[in-house]
């Protein structure tokens, strides 16, 4: 059994397999939905929200793990003889990190056990992180040594993606940098991407064929030059378009893993139907 577990949030989308495979711990968030609440992809799956989000009257929202929960999920691995490695979503985007600290305290002198991690990201750039952390731990890395490499992480990986309207992210109060394209043309496509933890916008392309050619030369030009590329696409009920992405990203950039997954029904609500992108992680 490993010396210590690394725990993320569910916005890290990470497949189901990698999940059982590397022993992740996943805290979902909520997601709030005409007066009923759901763990994200626990109580609701993406295939499921988006079905529903076509017939919706009233839109969903969102809510951070609470810090009772984090403090239920350290304390349940502590109480197994484990240390704790979290390692979560951007604090600019989520009060998460927060909840973790603030679950990390109630544990009283247990708290000392858990080590926690601002990745300043968020979909795949932080689950890019999180399996990078998990693979240094059973390679039989200190938590020290993983939590220095997580603590640079954000360094060496990054996301970009297309979303078919802003109203998604504007509606839940993280459109950050991009709120410079809100009135543009209905016809355009923005593509957004993370810089120092926040979403901006980075350009309006006119199709959304051409949006996702851009997503793919963006990313090229990231990783141009690095070595040990990992590569991963997400999308929210467009699974064509993703698939068709990554493709293309491995026959382009000749990475050593490529990664398929869906935003996760908390990721889908901030995000909107439509959307698709290209997380990556060098070196």
């Amino acid at each position: 059994m490993s010396k210590f577990v690394v725990v993320t949030d569910s916005t890290a989308c990470i497949p189901a397999e990698y999940i059982k495979k590397h022993n992740i711990t996943v805290a979902p968030q909520v997601l709030i939905w005409d007066n009923e609440t759901f763990r994200d992809g626990v109580d609701i799956r993406s295939d499921e929200f988006f079905s529903r989000l076509k017939i919706a009257k009233a839109m969903p929202s969102t809510s951070q793990v609470s810090p009772a929960t984090m403090q239920s999920i350290f304390q349940a691995l502590v109480d197994q003889g484990l240390e704790v490695l979290g390692i979560f979503i951007s604090s600019k985007l989520s009060g998460t990190l927060q909840s973790a600290i603030q679950g990390r305290e109630m544990m009283g002198s247990a708290g000392d056990k858990v080590t926690l991690v601002d990745s300043q990201s968020t979909a795949m750039a932080l689950g890019l992180q999180v399996l990078a952390a998990a693979r240094t731990n059973e390679a039989g890395a200190s938590l020290k040594e993983c939590a220095a490499m997580a603590e640079k992480a954000h360094e060496r990986t990054g996301v970009f993606f297309a979303v078919d309207t802003l109203e998604f992210l504007h509606r839940g109060g993280r459109i950050g940098g991009a709120q410079r394209f809100i009135g543009a043309a209905l016809n355009l496509k923005p593509i957004l991407g993370l810089k120092d933890g926040r979403i901006e916008g980075v350009e309006r392309i006119r199709t959304k064929r051409k949006a996702h050619d851009r997503l793919l030369e963006l990313v090229s030009e990231q990783v141009k030059g690095k070595s040990n590329i990992r590569i991963a696409t997400f999308h929210a009920n467009a699974a064509d378009d993703a698939k068709a992405l990554l493709e293309r990203a491995r026959q382009q950039l000749n990475p050593i893993e490529t990664i398929y997954t869906e935003l996760s029904p908390v990721v889908g609500t901030n995000t909107g139907p439509g959307t698709v992108g290209l997380a990556f992680m060098f070196d």
